[in-house]
């Protein structure tokens, strides 16, 4: 029964299109940013399947990166194709330890402790003839 299939056929492209045209209409009412990152998602994604045509290469750190930023704007977890939702939250991870090991790193020259700022200057008091004045010992170190 060729018509029967036929007309199965057109009824499931019919739904088909229906479901898309409400995705479609559910899409436009996003805004407008929300789209984008989740455009740009699925375009890193693509590219690393398109490199190598088969399966995808392993992503960069740059690629693991945006795609953990671009996570943040959008419902990710059914765009996500190349690696399972456990890997990306520990990209997510990972980058937050560097970025607070980095932020955590103490900046600039230590302190000079002020027992050694008095011995310092008591030096530079008692020997008159060493480097600097006394009123620029003084003025430097107490």
């Amino acid at each position: 029964m060729p018509s029967l299939d036929s007309l199965l056929n057109l009824l499931l492209t019919t739904f088909d299109l229906w479901l898309d045209s409400l995705r479609f209409i559910g899409l436009s009412l996003r805004p407008e940013c929300t789209l984008a990152a989740e455009n740009l998602f699925l375009r890193k994604q693509l590219a690393l399947y398109l490199e190598r045509k088969v399966k995808p290469r392993r992503a960069q750190n740059a690629t693991r990166l945006t795609l953990v930023l671009l996570s943040r704007w959008f419902a990710w977890r059914n765009a996500l194709t190349i690696v399972k939702p456990v890997t990306l939250i520990r990209w997510h991870r990972k980058g937050f330890q560097l970025w607070w090991k980095g932020k955590s790193k103490p900046r600039g020259r230590p302190r000079v402790p002020i027992q050694l700022q008095k011995l310092i200057a008591d030096l530079a008091n008692q020997n008159l003839t060493w480097g600097e004045e006394l009123c620029v010992a003084k003025s430097r170190f107490l």
